[in-house]
């Protein structure tokens, strides 16, 4: 399929497929979101060490990594259609595995089969909700779309205090959000776009990393600042005396202002630019690092924390805008594959990166890593709009 015939088809009739997208989104992120307490939870009560829990936690983004240069070939192969639809059915089957299974050792093969089958799934929605989405109307979509999966992965823990972490319900929620997920694919198929545009030999993401590495370095910066807070929040808190239930409290806020405002930034992103509107992102992020520990003890870190996640998870929305901005096609697959990629690496190297600094300049190390993480973000942003 050509790139007219491309966008030709993908602004035919668009909110269907759009609804359709959105729906299946919001179910796997349910189940994602779920599936990460329950497990830790359940390997607490076995007595395994925090250092086992998280290891084990972390084969979920290695499969996403790894599975990540193998997207746009399956899609090439395979179609679009078809590998979503069974990578929707696989991670079903591996989740009955692992609640059938409870072996902390057979949980690492698993878990990382399990990141390894859902990546493809969500790279390749996330191309077509990109690809379906009218241009005019990209950056309050996108906004949509970005709330959806922060209110599906802050569903998903709180399903468990609904159905609890003990026996077959939790793993049964899970189970059925993946089969909804592929019926509600199954549904919009017929009108979403294949990705393959005759230029194979540079739809790959070794290709697309050459072409958008400031895009890669907002999708790290934005995964990295999201693990931190959710790592180290509580570290940081402990610094100040809070108890654990402010501590919750404000990161439950934190997710709020990432839900809430995300399609205020993305219309900021349609009148303004998707370059700016990152910049922006990027610094006032920065800026909430610089104040929070200024706040934290005081009634302002309330407000401070609800933009501080508004803004720190629009810079992945700002680079999902400016992705549809500039690709198409399996070119745009390869960069979503990117995108996942580098996610799965900003996930994984952030909590220990800013743990370290921590440990070696004490508490503020976690707002100081953040804040020069977002700062780099914002200068690199500046010297290519420059040149």
């Amino acid at each position: 399929m050509t790139n007219d015939e491309l966008q030709i088809q993908s602004n035919a009739q668009p909110w269907p497929a759009l609804a359709g997208i959105i729906a299946t989104v919001s179910v796997f992120a349910i189940a994602q979101g779920l599936s990460y307490p329950l497990l830790s939870f359940i390997l607490q009560r076995q007595g395994m060490s925090p250092g086992t829990i998280g290891l084990s936690a972390a084969m979920t983004p290695l499969g996403f990594i790894l599975s990540a240069p193998l997207i746009p070939w399956l899609s090439r192969r395979f179609g679009a259609g078809r590998t979503a639809l069974s990578c929707a059915g696989l991670a079903a089957l591996l989740l009955a595995l692992i609640g059938w299974q409870q072996n902390v050792l057979l949980w690492f093969p698993l878990r990382f089969l399990l990141g390894f089958a859902v990546n493809p799934l969500y790279v390749i929605s996330e191309t077509w909700m990109i690809a379906l989405t009218p241009p005019a109307k990209r950056g309050r979509i996108m906004g949509v779309y970005t709330s959806v999966i922060s209110a599906g992965f802050a569903l998903g823990p709180l399903t468990l205090t609904v159905v609890g972490t003990h026996g077959w319900p939790p793993f049964l929620v899970g189970i059925t959000a993946f089969v909804l997920c592929g019926l509600c694919l199954l549904r919009v198929l017929p009108k979403l776009p294949e990705f393959d545009n005759g230029h194979t030999q540079q739809a790959s993401v070794r290709g697309f990393v050459a072409q958008a590495p400031l895009l890669l370095f907002a999708v790290f910066s934005a995964a990295a600042f999201e693990q931190v807070t959710l790592a180290l929040m509580s570290t940081y808190g402990q610094g100040y005396g809070s108890p654990e239930a402010r501590i919750s409290t404000l990161l439950a806020v934190f997710v709020a202002g990432n839900v809430a405002l995300q399609v205020p930034l993305g219309m900021l992103a349609e009148r303004q630019g998707s370059k700016r509107a990152l910049r922006f992102c990027a610094l006032t992020t920065a800026l909430g690092c610089l104040l929070l520990p200024l706040s934290f003890n005081s009634v302002f870190v309330w407000p401070i924390a609800f933009v501080w996640g508004a803004t720190s998870f629009g810079i992945y929305t700002m680079a999902l805008i400016e992705l549809g901005e500039r690709f198409s096609g399996s070119m745009l697959m390869a960069g979503n594959a990117g995108f996942a990629m580098v996610w799965g690496v900003g996930g994984i190297a952030g909590p220990p990166v800013t743990g370290a600094v921590m440990e070696l300049v004490g508490i503020q190390g976690f707002a100081l890593t953040l804040g020069l993480l977002c700062l780099a973000l914002a200068a690199a942003q500046g010297i290519q709009g420059r040149r």
